[in-house]
């Protein structure tokens, strides 16, 4: 959805505005529905339902005042407290603030929408102008109860719990969501806010108002969410954005950026050294998470996206137990650490399986949700796409739902083009153990690749098993009765590798056929120290995988930059932080500068490009063949099933 235009919202308007706010906080009158009073009959939680059921003895309406709940609980709280306490304040202030810009965005649209004069005429209204004034009125309550929620949550949720797991589990829901008309979903939405704070068992402590109200209006959000789609006349939510004067608050359409990035995901705590083999994946790994650290959220830019050496999306391949969902965890727990040491805000953000959606558009939306927090500059995100395939595999593969395309898409749209902002904070990892079979664009938007290979030496296996065996050798000292190497210390080729050179056994030469060929008719012509050597090589390949394009090149370009920017951190920053990484952003560019210079004196750019280029080149060929091979082995596969079975068929007479 386009965002065209930015309407600015006025705080001297919102002046105009704060009074009625006010007046809902201090009293608002709301009759419960039928369906509401009889919600604790399948309650999941008895005794809280049925306390908001029975909120009214008799039937009939009911007054309730916010602030008089928040007073009555400051004395129950906190009775030797005389000033309100600043947890309730805080609380009662963006309750009252949200409210405000609710009722602002409900004018917007009424004026927008042409509800206005519908409403003045309203008298005059024949039927179908009658359905259209009640469906426009529907969509002015949902949109604001969603901004009135939305602005209540960018107000708490920095000063809310991090974990509000415990508070989620006390709260059972909202029996009942009014849109009849904004002054009914603002008494309904208020009504059920207000019983939920007097329950004894909901609060029990001020910090608790400010949880409570948090996990109260994310409810709200999520079940305006559910209806929108069955709301008319949404043309003018959709295309504007209202951007609050002086703040970082924007309501834009339906977008909601908490959803999703109010906690991290949690995850088992790997070191690198637990990890056998994959000397790649763990070399590349390392290096991702000092250049996230290094993000500047100041200037809110990277220096090594200046240099070159930064992947906004990455993807490691290998074939399956290699290791794949280890090594997520241990790039997270490196940068969890790390972070938490420079005291810097880091979200762990896998994309959920249950993506695709049956739903036409679902998937979409549910795409962009996931996306979205990878624009927020204030935190360090991991964003891993674990089975990659699944949901981003080959769109033009027989049988591909609509849901993986609509994914693609905005993946595509969101990784390059007019939305894709990376400020070097935030990178995808695409993991894979079927590369071949993923979105030849997707493919292409791929700036860093690496093996997994898990383990491939003698030492690796010694490792693996000892790793295996040092449990039961801790428990029970001599049961293990068996002989270790005399030549080789456990572990000791698990640490990291100085740099990309130690790794690469470089080839000299590609090792695929096709490319080998190409290869050595290009070195007839030219000196691979020659510029020319790599224009006429690009050109022979595009005649072997013709979707080969400039893009690719641009991905070999970024692996050199990568070499060149293949250096250590010093150790000593880590341990001082105030020595480089709480430095401003122009100090850090210096300082890595001098790193990297001191790095190239030992590299050779010619051979680095070479090397590069035969290893870029020979994993297209192998992504390209390895899906041809596959379905021919399937084929043949097939084949001898059949013989054998009309063998078997055969012998039976």
């Amino acid at each position: 959805m386009e965002h065209n235009s930015t309407f600015p919202i006025k705080q001297n308007e919102l002046d105009m505005l704060r009074d009625e706010a006010t007046s809902y906080i201090k009293s608002i009158q709301w009759e419960q529905g039928q369906r509401a009073k009889n919600k604790d009959k399948d309650a999941k939680d008895e005794s809280i339902l049925l306390y908001l059921s029975r909120a009214k003895g008799n039937g009939g309406t009911d007054v309730t005042s916010v602030s008089k709940t928040i007073l009555e609980l400051k004395k129950r709280l906190l009775p030797e407290s005389i000033a309100i306490p600043i947890h309730l304040n805080q609380t009662l202030y963006a309750v009252q603030e949200g409210i405000t810009l609710g009722i602002w965005i409900k004018d917007s649209f009424y004026d927008s929408s042409g509800l206005s004069s519908l409403s003045e005429n309203r008298s005059a209204l024949d039927n179908s102008g009658k359905r259209e004034y009640e469906s426009k009125m529907q969509t002015s309550t949902a949109f604001m109860l969603f901004a009135m929620s939305y602005k209540i949550l960018h107000d708490l949720k920095t000063v809310a719990s991090d974990d509000l797991s415990v508070m989620k589990n006390k709260f059972a829901g909202i029996p009942e969501v009014s849109l009849m008309s904004p002054l009914k979903g603002i008494s309904c939405a208020l009504f059920y806010y207000d019983k939920y704070l007097g329950h004894p068992e909901i609060i029990k402590t001020d910090k608790d108002v400010i949880d409570f109200t948090v996990v109260y209006f994310e409810a709200l959000i999520a079940e305006i969410q559910m209806r929108k789609s069955s709301l008319e006349y949404t043309e003018t939510i959709g295309d504007r954005t209202y951007k609050l004067e002086n703040s970082e608050f924007a309501v834009a359409g339906w977008d909601n950026v908490f959803q999703g990035t109010a906690k991290s995901v949690e995850f088992n705590k790997i070191q690198f050294e637990q990890i056998v083999g994959n000397r790649d994946a763990k070399h590349f790994a390392r290096r991702l998470t000092e250049r996230m650290l290094s993000y500047d959220f100041e200037a809110k830019k990277n220096p090594f996206q200046e240099l070159g050496g930064f992947m906004p999306v990455f993807m490691g391949y290998g074939i399956p137990g290699t290791g794949k969902s280890m090594l997520i965890a241990a790039i997270a727990t490196r940068l969890k650490e790390h972070s938490d040491n420079l005291d810097i805000p880091f979200l762990f953000h896998p994309m959920p399986d249950t993506l695709i959606s049956t739903f036409q558009g679902g998937s979409a939306e549910k795409m962009v949700d996931w996306m979205k927090p990878l624009g927020d500059p204030s935190k360090l995100i991991f964003a891993p796409i674990d089975d990659a395939e699944n949901n981003l595999q080959e769109r033009t593969a027989q049988g591909v739902s609509a849901g993986v395309k609509e994914v693609i898409g905005v993946f595509l749209r969101y990784t390059e083009g007019a939305y894709a902002v990376n400020y070097g904070n935030s990178s995808i990892g695409l993991f894979t153990n079927l590369p071949e079979m993923l979105d030849k664009a997707v493919i292409s938007r791929v700036q860093g690749r690496f093996k997994i290979d898990g383990a491939r030496t003698e030492h690796d296996f010694l490792d693996q098993d000892h790793l295996w065996w040092r449990k039961l050798d801790s428990t029970m000292p001599d049961f293990v009765n068996m002989q270790g190497p005399n030549d080789y210390t456990y572990l000791q080729d698990q640490g990291l590798a100085k740099n990309m050179g130690e790794i690469f056994n470089v080839s000299d030469k590609p090792t695929e056929e096709r490319v080998l060929d190409a290869y050595d008719k290009i070195e007839k012509q030219f000196k691979s120290t020659d510029h020319l050597f790599y224009a006429n090589l690009y050109k022979e390949i595009q005649k072997i995988f013709p979707f080969f394009s400039s893009r690719d090149v641009r991905n070999i370009q970024s692996a050199v930059s990568l070499r060149l920017t293949d250096f250590d951190l010093e150790q000593d920053w880590f341990e001082n932080p105030e020595s480089y990484f709480k430095k401003d952003y122009e100090t850090k560019f210096n300082m890595l500068q001098e790193l990297m210079r001191g790095n190239m004196k030992g590299l050779d750019f010619s051979e680095i490009r070479r090397q590069e280029v035969v290893r870029y080149l020979d994993n297209v060929a192998t992504i390209a063949d390895t899906d041809f091979k596959r379905k021919v082995d399937s084929r043949i596969n097939q084949l001898n099933i059949e013989t054998e079975a009309r063998e078997q068929f055969g012998n039976r007479d």
